[in-house]
């Protein structure tokens, strides 16, 4: 953590090449919200009340993510270019002294340690701008760094200025900053328009600075991929990709095991315990925890869950907002949502449905089930077929069903209801009242047997 760090995330503009309602910085990549990649980088540099984003386009949404992330937002009410996003800010920043890292909100890739190395390096040159760049194969269009011959920037030279010379240039700016705060504010007004868009560049700063007799200097990164910038739906998959590619890595190398990675989804905030084994096409998404020696199998979507230790998912099963503990089975093809809560050595097995409620230790039910709104015991059987009816058209009720129950396949119980310990139900059942203790409940007609009637002639 850097104490006298001020950053700014830029995130004012519209993004018109996304071809989008939506801000550009507010599609999604990796799990999250560009900027909420940004500002994830950011708090891991700068405490959280001295990082700001910049909101323009679609403001209210945008500062909704930043107050979110409890960091604060400065309004650009005109888009007029980088440098004029970073003065909107002025107010609020100025007064911080110390240090200005400006960062981009449409770039999800840079680490935090690639910032703090920008840091450092400002910090040993006593630079009055550091910035970040990197070499590309094919550097069109990007502004060339031309350096002094002790490695100082001698000048950022656009594109379409430069010279043959120039343009083998390879080195380019990737629009990553830091500042000495008081050389900022004191130049930043001295910005022209001057140009063919009529903005203000925050690139001008360094010939700014230099002509005010200033240092710069460069910190130049090997992997390109951390600078990449997001302008329409192509960049963006292919930064998603990239991003998920680099989450399966990191969980591989901590010991989990991946059948198939390149078909597996996981996102950023995703943690998952050492000999834990993930198959073919899963999706592990939100803010999703596996414990240790899990199971997780072959296209199952598991979303802000919680599993512990030894769990195992058999394919095709879903779990959703839910908390599963240790050595449960869940599926094939079974649905745990909204706060379902499976707890040690339960056992849900396939097309059984838990929404909002609890199945309680060494509690089965296997086939065919939907059990919403419940309390389930320990050492309960629920029979195949079982249905709590929990809705009456106006209202949810419970179900409350004490330990060691047995509720025979096809029941069906009307809440609210409360079975208690140690009770059978009939398979078959209709229950509407409350079944004690120890008791055996049944709510089904009589059977009735007509012998012969299948010979008799039918009418016409």
């Amino acid at each position: 953590m850097i104490t006298d760090a001020a950053v700014v995330i830029l995130a004012g503009g519209q993004g018109t090449r996304m071809k989008s309602r939506m801000a550009k910085v507010l599609h999604r990549a990796g799990g999250k919200a560009l900027v909420e990649h940004a500002i994830d980088t950011a708090r891991q540099v700068a405490p959280p009340d001295r990082v700001f984003v910049v909101v323009g386009h679609q403001a209210d949404a945008v500062r909704a993510v930043a107050e979110a992330a409890g960091v604060g937002a400065i309004h650009q009410k005109e888009q007029l270019g980088t440098g004029h996003a970073v003065m909107c800010g002025e107010n609020q920043l100025a007064s911080l002294g110390g240090i200005l890292i400006v960062l981009n909100g449409d770039c999800p890739m840079i680490r935090p340690e690639t910032v703090q190395q920008l840091v450092e390096l400002y910090r040993q040159t006593g630079s009055a701008a550091t910035m970040i760049t990197t070499d590309l194969a094919d550097a069109t269009g990007y502004g060339r760094i031309i350096r002094e011959p002790n490695g100082d920037v001698l000048a950022i030279v656009e594109h379409k200025a430069a010279t043959p010379e120039q343009l083998a240039v390879r080195e380019i700016n990737a629009g990553f900053y830091c500042f000495d705060a008081a050389a900022f504010w004191k130049h930043v007004h001295e910005i022209r328009t001057d140009n063919p868009a009529g903005e203000y560049y925050l690139t001008d700063m360094v010939a700014i600075l230099l002509q005010a007799g200033h240092r710069v200097t460069a910190l130049k990164i090997e992997d390109s991929s951390e600078l990449l910038g997001i302008n329409n739906r192509l960049e963006l998959a292919a930064v998603d990709r990239l991003m998920r590619d680099r989450k399966v890595r990191q969980l591989m190398l901590e010991g989990v095991t991946i059948e198939r990675p390149e078909t597996v989804t996981v996102d950023k905030d995703v943690e998952v315990g050492m000999d834990t084994v993930i198959g073919p096409f899963a999706q592990l998404t939100g803010k999703t925890v596996i414990g240790e020696n899990c199971r997780i199998g072959a296209s199952s979507i598991l979303h802000d869950a919680t599993l512990a230790d030894d769990v195992e998912v058999f394919p095709f099963s879903l779990i959703s907002a839910s908390t599963i503990d240790a050595r449960a089975h869940i599926g094939p093809f079974a649905r745990m949502r909204m706060g379902a809560h499976l707890k040690e050595g339960a056992h849900v097995g396939n097309f059984v449905e838990l929404k909002k409620s609890t199945l309680g230790e060494g509690s089965k039910s296997m086939h065919f089930a939907y059990l919403g709104d419940s309390t389930i015991g320990s050492k309960v059987n629920i029979g195949a077929g079982t249905i709590t009816c929990n809705y009456d058209g106006k209202h949810k009720h419970q179900t409350h069903i004490a330990d060691g129950v047995f509720v025979g396949s096809n029941s069906t119980l009307v809440a609210p209801l409360r079975i208690g310990e140690g009770a059978y139900i009939a398979a078959g059942s209709v229950i509407t009242d409350a079944v004690p203790a120890k008791a055996l409940a049944l709510g089904r007609a009589r059977q009735v047997v007509k012998e012969g009637w299948s010979r008799k002639p039918k009418a016409d």
